[in-house]
């Protein structure tokens, strides 16, 4: 029986969507999302780790080296390793556009530095023994890229180049996460571009969402970049599926699981993207495990020692909810029984 990949369980759905503003829910504590994913139980199997925001409320980004410790202690308490960060890039946050002027790379590059700090003290405190730092271009939207589209690809590029690099003196991997919100990344092709233009394989790879990805397939913000439409039968959605996954698949060194019902989402300060589905949704466009094994083909040789399911911007009560986080394990587990391996 396969006990590889790890299954991990998301700490930002708790916080990606959420705060004070009117009509917004309130963002759910780290110690109630370590609860709720401890819960989980199916066939004797928990959950594994957890992946994690380095912001508030959940962290604050300037915490000192004894507070970060008694995290890594909680964390630890539950049972879980912490496996990938997500580095604070964002505008209002500690970082900034990495395709604005030289403040704001400045500022996307030092939210870099903090997510190296803090992972160097979880690597050393020992419960995080693997995974990456995901990234992404912290340019909401695709208008203003759209304006000079060669030129601010390149600018981009030449941010995340740096930010690998930092990431590599602290023996880091970055992961962008293909999203279509995220200005040069928004397209299948657009993401496969900007890989290519970084061309830092060893130090910056991609990190595959499924609910994202879908998005790709239809060219939501990239029309010239469909490769289906509306309508489409299973062997077009496989056929497309395996032309994406076949380009995008070298460079993923990071992998969601999620479900998608072909809609965008957004809430909060966080723009319209792929909207994130309960498992077992019956609107899901997505055969989840299959999907999967498009992505995880090969994911020993590219290093991939985890999975984590991805229910960003679910409404607390889907999250409060066990039976929500059982059905998520179960498919977690199908995923593994079908493409995972013995570590």
């Amino acid at each position: 029986m396969s006990n590889a990949p790890k299954l991990h369980n998301a700490m930002w759905p708790g916080l990606v969507g959420k705060g004070t503003d009117p009509g917004q829910e309130p963002p759910i504590s780290l110690e109630r999302m370590l609860d709720l994913t401890a819960q989980a139980e199916v066939r004797a199997q928990k959950f594994e780790g957890i992946d994690y925001f380095l912001f508030l409320p959940h962290t604050d980004p300037s915490a000192s080296d004894s507070d970060l410790r008694q995290i890594a202690d909680l964390i630890q308490s539950k049972g879980f390793k912490v496996g990938s960060l997500v580095a604070p890039v964002w505008p209002g946050t500690v970082g900034d556009s990495a395709m604005g002027d030289s403040a704001a790379r400045e500022k996307f590059l030092q939210a870099v530095r903090v997510a190296c700090r803090i992972a160097k003290i979880f690597n050393e405190h020992g419960v995080r023994q693997y995974g990456v730092i995901r990234i992404d271009s912290a340019e909401f939207g695709v208008e203003k890229w759209r304006a000079d589209a060669k030129a601010n690809t390149t600018k981009i590029a030449q941010t995340f180049r740096e930010a690998a690099l930092i990431a590599a003196d602290h023996g880091e991997r970055l992961a962008a996460e293909g999203e279509i919100c995220w200005a040069g990344m928004h397209s299948w092709k657009d993401m496969l571009n900007l890989l290519e233009e970084v061309g830092m394989p060893e130090s910056l790879g991609f990190q595959a969402d499924l609910a994202h990805t879908y998005l790709y397939l239809l060219g939501y913000n990239a029309s010239d970049c469909a490769l289906i439409h509306e309508g489409y039968s299973e062997d077009e959605f496989y056929a497309a599926y395996e032309k994406m996954t076949d380009k995008l698949r070298p460079w993923t060194i990071d992998f969601h699981v999620a479900q998608n019902d072909g809609h965008v989402h957004g809430a909060g300060s966080h723009d319209k993207t792929g909207k994130h589905c309960p498992a077992d949704d019956p609107n899901g466009k997505l055969d989840i495990v299959r999907c999967a094994g498009y992505w995880l083909k090969d994911a020993q040789k590219r290093g991939i020692k985890h999975i984590c399911w991805d229910g960003c911007m679910f409404p607390n009560k889907t999250l409060e909810t066990v039976s929500t986080w059982n059905t998520i394990l179960d498919v977690m587990l199908k995923v593994r029984e079908a493409h995972g391996w013995s570590a």
